[in-house]
């Protein structure tokens, strides 16, 4: 499924990062905060707290009350646009022409289906081709037969890797989207497709793709009690803080691809050596652009090389910062393609990483068991 490309906005309030040379393989990314966009208004997580709730714990428990409510009354129907295409793969398809019909399209996962069995087969990710390029740099003598290899073999890869499998959860389109949310959060996959059964053939049929961030999305534009999640990030438990993977523009790629396979992450943070502030962030989308055509050569090249064949299109680095809230984030993903926001300190350096499946962890289960 391809959605159309949201409108590319600049932060007057970004970090003041300094520019690089790119003939030196450096790039100055695009870096977006989301505290430009609202003007401040004048497992079970339980939040039980041991002295009475402020006015602002209050309003942050009603507007989570409110989101998980719209999640559980809307279906994963709702989500999907007037018009889209979708897009599935035959697990009989090469993997390097699986690769060409993903960057021709302009998308980064499909749904797999098996003609054999005419059954959903799973779903195409990054981290299938990711597994692809470990399993043939362990085994070099391998790399020859790459062109032959069908995505129907994909579970020989993980196998032989030790890796999760393919994503194969999926949900029925008129189930509510709050059960469709709950399964990528147990799954860990940051998208789920909607199957349906033909009411004539009885058989499977894959009806979309639907992705965290256009749920998200869909609240942010739906939910208007959004706007009273005023506690700022540092009173949240949510994103990451500690042990996180970082690089630096002169790091091989493929140091950055085991990092991103061994902390199961997708993407990673590149740091200025001298000074240490975030340039730019290598993403596990990074690597698809690095094969496109079968060429694996690229994936000898260091980070600031491989950044400079990113497409003219890329969206830019969104931050934030530890006093932001979630009702600014929210609005940033209302206008604009966020898929994580880099959480710098008041110096430009690295301080954290939310991603969208940190939010909608947060959304759905903090406080519930004091709900219930």
């Amino acid at each position: 499924m391809s959605e159309a490309a949201e409108p590319h906005l600049r932060s007057n309030d970004a970090p003041n990062l300094p520019h690089h040379n790119i003939a030196q393989g450096h790039i100055a990314p695009t870096f977006v905060t989301p505290s430009s966009y609202l003007r401040p208004l004048g497992h079970s997580r339980p939040t039980t707290p041991a002295k009475p709730l402020k006015p602002v714990d209050i309003e942050q428990r009603e507007g989570l009350r409110a989101i998980r409510a719209f999640l559980k009354v809307r279906t994963s129907y709702d989500v999907l646009p007037l018009s889209f295409r979708l897009i599935i793969l035959d697990t009989s398809l090469l993997v390097k022409k699986s690769l060409n019909i993903l960057i021709q399209n302009g998308i980064v996962s499909a749904p797999l289906w098996d003609s054999d069995t005419s059954t959903f087969a799973g779903l195409l990710t990054t981290s299938d081709y990711i597994n692809v390029i470990q399993y043939y740099w362990q085994n070099p003598d391998a790399l020859s037969r790459v062109d032959q290899f069908r995505l129907s073999s994909l579970r020989e890869i993980e196998r032989a890797l030790g890796v999760t499998p393919i994503e194969t959860v999926s949900i029925h389109p008129e189930r509510p989207l709050y059960e469709a949310c709950r399964r990528m959060l147990e799954s860990r996959a940051r998208r789920i497709p909607l199957v349906d059964v033909d009411d004539e053939t009885n058989r499977s049929m894959v009806v979309s793709v639907v992705t965290q961030y256009r749920i998200l999305k869909f609240v942010a534009v739906n939910v208007k009690e959004t706007q009273l999640l005023k506690k700022p990030l540092k009173e949240l438990n949510v994103g990451t803080y500690t042990g996180l993977a970082t690089a630096y523009m002169d790091t091989p790629v493929m140091d950055v691809i085991h990092m991103l396979v061994k902390k199961n992450i997708s993407s990673v943070p590149i740091l200025d050596r001298d000074g240490g502030a975030v340039l730019n962030v290598f993403e596990a989308v990074d690597v698809i652009t690095l094969i496109k055509g079968g060429n694996y050569e690229d994936l000898s090249l260091n980070v600031g090389e491989a950044l400079l064949k990113r497409s003219d299109d890329f969206s830019g680095i969104y931050t934030c910062s530890v006093q932001d809230r979630l009702d600014t984030i929210f609005d940033t993903i209302r206008r604009s393609r966020v898929h994580r926001l880099v959480i710098l300190n008041e110096h430009g350096k690295l301080e954290g990483v939310l991603t969208l499946s940190d939010i909608l962890e947060y959304v759905l289960l903090e406080g519930e068991g004091d709900e219930t």
